[in-house]
């Protein structure tokens, strides 16, 4: 059963002009007092109980600003959009790979989305390396120090990013907000709010260059952000276990909660004291909608986000096709995306869009051996096709659903090696996991694994029924694909 109930707070609604902002109750402010309790918690909390990660190492023991800020800035482009326990073996292999800025600047941005490979929104492995370039080409190999240059010069370095480099690189005393963040703030200061709205984000903003302990900042806010991560969690917080829980105001609104619901069961006619909602002097933007506090929720009715939109619905039909060399090794051909727009750059396997959902298999067919032929130079006579099933796969904003075609040349017919024909890159690879792949080309190439893995060998044939079936495959080789295309679709 799901109880709501009106809390002893002001009213709030979801947008902020600047007469509203100045109207904001002082629930969401802190007292300088409360500041001092913060950074000395925090500071306390992290050194007892901080993960070792190999950037803080590294941030800890390198000497050269550049390289301890390089090594920084790697870690936080990693980690966005990013769990942690992903992040590790990637950050190690890259910094092993590529240890310092200029290495990473002589690097090929092909080795690049190779490292990548995996680890998803592959634009930040290009703005990292397009970063590092911009530092040695232009900047003389020094990194800038202060949050504003970082920002401002390199690219792909947005507000947070350049101030977690400046705050643990160079000890500039300015606050991060990321997601971790958002979440401890608006709880610990009550913030109901659209966490994503410009006046909510510079509330945070505020919050976090306030807290953030200026003779250790880069451990405050690492602290800050690890306690967001670790205890003050999305839907499991661990409210006993943190240091700010008395400072905390959604905790508090929880346990006022509780005994104002307790209070009115016993004496019906007694209610929670609340401000009248059209008193416009009391109307908060900061402020949790009285309507929208869940009981059952508690502090994770912190922090209110907006609702996710649909993704873009996208069908795909993907040839895999396959070659074996001289030497019986399988080969796939893949081809390069474009170099700019969603992916680019990586490889996958050579697909079209789909004109509809209902489109039949036999025009999806054509349509993408057309592609073959014209933008692959692949000689699609004598094509041996069967279908997979579907792969789907949820990018930020779109959802792509792959229809698979295992396609097989027969006796290594088909194009030369790497051939460049309408603009695309082709290329014939026998290890695709190896390739800057993105993880829908992944989890395509897993679909072929087990698949193939499934399929029954075939029974040795008598010695009569290998000559028929010798003379039959003659006879149809030529059609093999373009007799599937005329005959009806099941």
């Amino acid at each position: 059963i799901l109880l709501k109930v009106r809390l002893p707070l002001c009213s709030g609604f979801w947008t902020m002009s600047a007469a509203a902002a100045a109207a904001n109750c002082e629930l969401h402010d802190l007292e300088d007092a409360d500041v001092s309790v913060i950074r000395r918690s925090l500071l306390s909390w992290y050194d007892e109980h901080k993960r070792d990660l190999p950037w803080r190492c590294k941030a800890r023991t390198l000497k050269d600003p550049t390289e301890r800020a390089y090594a920084v800035w790697v870690s936080e482009v990693m980690c966005q959009q990013t769990q942690v326990a992903t992040v590790i073996d990637y950050y190690n292999r890259w910094m092993e790979k590529w240890p310092t800025i200029q290495s990473l600047a002589t690097a090929s941005l092909e080795d690049v989305n190779e490292m990548w490979s995996g680890l998803g929104y592959y634009s930040r492995g290009r703005r990292l390396w397009e970063g590092a370039k911009k530092v040695c080409d232009e900047l003389d190999g020094q990194m800038p120090s202060a949050a504003e240059d970082l920002q401002k010069l390199l690219p792909g370095v947005g507000r947070y990013t350049s101030c977690a480099i400046a705050s643990i690189s160079y000890k500039e005393a300015v606050g991060v907000v990321d997601g971790n963040v958002i979440r401890l703030l608006s709880r610990l200061r009550a913030i109901g709010a659209e966490s994503q709205l410009p006046g909510t984000m510079e509330k945070f903003w505020s919050l976090a260059h306030e807290i953030v302990d200026p003779c250790r900042p880069g451990d405050s806010n690492q602290a800050t952000m690890e306690l967001g991560a670790t205890v003050c969690t999305p839907k499991s917080p661990s409210c006993s276990t943190c240091p700010l829980q008395s400072l905390c105001r959604a905790h508090e609104m929880v346990k006022s909660t509780q005994a104002s619901s307790c209070h009115t069961f016993f004496n019906r006619s007694s209610s929670p004291p609340t401000k009248d909602p059209g008193d416009d002097s009391s109307k908060c933007g900061l402020c949790l909608p009285q309507d929208q506090w869940d009981v059952s929720v508690g502090v994770c009715n912190f922090p209110r986000k907006a609702k996710k939109k649909a993704p873009l619905k996208e069908e795909f039909t993907t040839a895999v096709l396959v070659r074996h060399s001289a030497s019986g090794q399988t080969e796939y051909l893949l081809s390069k995306r474009p170099e700019e727009g969603l992916l680019a750059g990586l490889w996958e396997f050579p697909c079209v869009q789909d004109t509809s959902s209902s489109q039949t298999r036999k025009s999806r067919l054509k349509q993408l051996l057309d592609h073959l032929r014209d933008a692959c130079a692949v000689d699609v006579q004598g094509l041996k096709s069967s279908s997979l099933g579907e792969v789907s796969h949820t990018f930020s904003h779109r959802l792509h659903t792959y229809r698979v075609e295992y396609l097989e040349l027969v006796k290594g017919e088909g194009q030369e090696e790497e051939p460049k024909t309408g603009g695309t890159d082709v290329r014939w690879v026998q290890d695709v996991k190896s390739m800057a792949i993105s993880t829908a080309v992944r989890k395509i190439m897993s679909l072929v694994s087990t698949s193939t893995a499934k399929a029954p060998t075939a029974p040795t044939p008598t010695k009569r029924k290998a000559k028929a079936e010798s003379v039959g495959a003659k006879r149809s080789k030529s059609s093999t694909l373009d007799g599937f295309l005329v005959k009806k679709e099941k």
